[in-house]
C-alpha cells in the first residue's frame, strides 16, 4: 500500500515537473524581451537594441514550424515558435514607432509603393520589385515588415510543400531553423562592437537569454530532440557569454563618451 502511494506521488510530481518545463519552454523565450521593451518605451530610444534580432528569430521560428511538417518534435516547441513570432512583431512595432517619432524630419523609406503623405514628410514611392537592399530591414512603417515576413513565409511554405518528401531537405530545413536561432545574439554582438558600448541594451535581457538558452539546451538533451536542436543550443549559449563579456569589457574599458542621442545609423537591430 505504501509503495502504491509512493509511486502515485512520484507520478504526480513527474507530471507537474513536465508541465512546468513545458511552460518554461513555451513562454521562457519571451521573458528576456520584457525589460528591453520597457526600457525602449521609457526612454523612447531604440538605439541600443538591434532589430536584426527580430529578423533572426522570425526566420528561425517560421522555419522551425515548417520543419515540424516533415519531422515531429515536442508540442511545447511548436507553441514556443508561435509565441515568439508574435513577440518579435510586437518588438518591431515598438522600435518602428520610436524611430519614426525620432526621424520625422528625414525622408522615410518604404517597402512598397504608397501614395500616403505626411504634413512634414513625403513618403517616397518604392515598388516591391524595385527593392532597395540599402534599406533592407530599415523601413519606416511596421506594415512593411509584415509584408516582408508574410512574403518569406509563403515562399518558404511553398518550397517545403514541394520538397516535403525529401529527407535531405527536411533535415536541412531543421538545421537552418535552429542554426539561424543560434545566431540570435550575433546582431547584438556586432551592434555592441560597432557602438563600442552596450549602452541601451538591457543586460537583464542578455542574462535571461543565457539562462534560458542553457535550460533549453538541457531540455533538448533530456527529451532527445533532433541533434540539430541541442548542438545549435550550445552555440547559442556561447554567443550569449560573448555578449556578457562585452558588457564587462566596455564598462571596464570605455571606448567612447556615453551618448544619449538617437542615431538611426548606429541603431542596427538585434532576438
Amino acid at each position: 500500500m505504501e509503495d502504491e502511494v509512493f509511486q502515485h506521488v512520484v507520478s504526480v510530481f513527474s507530471t507537474l515537473v513536465s508541465w512546468v518545463a513545458a511552460g518554461a519552454i513555451m513562454f521562457g523565450g519571451v521573458v528576456p524581451y520584457i525589460p528591453q521593451y520597457r526600457d525602449i518605451r521609457r526612454t523612447q530610444n531604440a538605439e541600443g537594441f538591434s532589430t536584426y534580432v527580430c529578423l533572426v528569430l522570425l526566420v528561425a521560428n517560421i522555419l522551425r514550424i515548417l520543419f515540424r511538417f516533415g519531422r515531429y518534435y515536442e508540442m511545447p516547441l511548436l507553441w514556443q515558435s508561435i509565441i515568439m513570432i508574435g513577440t518579435m512583431l510586437v518588438m518591431l512595432n515598438l522600435c518602428t514607432s520610436v524611430r519614426m517619432a525620432a526621424e520625422l524630419s528625414t525622408k522615410r523609406r518604404s517597402f512598397l509603393a504608397t501614395d500616403s503623405k505626411d504634413e512634414e514628410v513625403r513618403i517616397p514611392k518604392r515598388l516591391f520589385l524595385d527593392f532597395d537592399w540599402t534599406y533592407f530591414w530599415s523601413w519606416s512603417r511596421f506594415v512593411d515588415y509584415l509584408q516582408c515576413v508574410l512574403s518569406f513565409t509563403l515562399v518558404a511554405a511553398y518550397i517545403t510543400y514541394l520538397l516535403l518528401d525529401s529527407v535531405l531537405f527536411v533535415e536541412t530545413l531543421g538545421f537552418l531553423a535552429v542554426f539561424t536561432e543560434a545566431m540570435l545574439g550575433t546582431p547584438q554582438l556586432y551592434c555592441n562592437y560597432q557602438n563600442k558600448s552596450t549602452e541601451g541594451m538591457s543586460i537583464k535581457m542578455v542574462l535571461m537569454w543565457t539562462s534560458g538558452d542553457t535550460f533549453k539546451t538541457g531540455y533538448f538533451l533530456l527529451t532527445e530532440a533532433p541533434v540539430q536542436f541541442w548542438t545549435c543550443g550550445l552555440l547559442q549559449v556561447f554567443v550569449d557569454v560573448a555578449i556578457l563579456f562585452q558588457v564587462y569589457y566596455y564598462s571596464r574599458y570605455p571606448q567612447k563618451p556615453v551618448s544619449h542621442t538617437v542615431s538611426h545609423t548606429t541603431s542596427a537591430k538585434a532576438l
